[in-house]
């Protein structure tokens, strides 16, 4: 356990210098862009349609890299990126520009709140910030924070408030493999030690983490 809190901090060490150079994109231009994003995150980036994200207020930087790798998705049949039928094909007309203007634009906006279930509240706090020991996995506020905001210059996603339905399908994308943008395996490797009930209660109890 401590060899992996090691190399936790020292990847954000490493992602936070990759990541230190000012982020360029423009909030008016991404939002004179942003209407077919809406159809599916809404006008506002907070997706009403709980199998969609909710963007809105996510790190620019974020935002940003998935697009970018959505694209590359496509352009490399899914060997490269993240993979997408939708997003992959929406990215693809994007100018590196355009996408720094939209993930600009929609960090800008604010994340609707959301809701964590009473029953769910004792067990998934513990796993969030405790993680557990003896099956090796880390406290996820390790990475996303007390209060699951994650950090922009590490490349961490802001995952409180997020729609439960999607945030448990990533998991299960990422515990199967399907999802492998992740840097250094580092999702992939701690999703396959979670179980179908401990994703669900995480997904739940990140609803309205704050």
């Amino acid at each position: 356990m401590k060899k992996l809190a090691l190399s936790l901090t020292l990847l954000v060490g490493v992602l936070s210098a990759n990541n230190a150079a000012a982020f360029d994109g423009d909030i008016n231009a991404g939002k004179d862009k942003s209407a077919t994003c809406a159809a599916c995150h809404g006008a506002d980036g907070n997706a009403p349609v709980n199998m969609y994200p909710k963007i809105a207020g996510q790190h620019a930087e974020y935002i940003y890299k998935q697009l970018k790798e959505f694209k590359l998705g496509m352009t490399s049949g899914g060997k490269e990126g993240r993979m997408d039928p939708v997003m992959s094909g929406m990215a693809m007309p994007l100018s590196d520009q355009d996408m720094k203007d939209l993930a600009a634009y929609f960090s800008s906006l604010n994340m609707s709140e959301g809701s964590t279930p009473e029953e769910v509240v004792e067990v998934g706090q513990m796993l969030y910030k405790a993680g557990d020991a003896e099956r090796g996995i880390p406290a996820c506020a390790a990475c996303h924070g007390p209060r699951g905001n994650g950090t922009s210059l590490a490349g961490f996603p802001k995952v409180s408030f997020q729609h439960p339905e999607y945030v448990k399908s990533q998991l299960e994308k990422f515990r199967d493999g399907t999802r492998a943008n992740d840097h250094n395996g580092m999702m992939r490797d701690i999703a396959k030690k979670l179980t179908d009930k401990d994703i669900e209660v995480l997904s739940k109890y990140l609803g309205g983490l704050h």
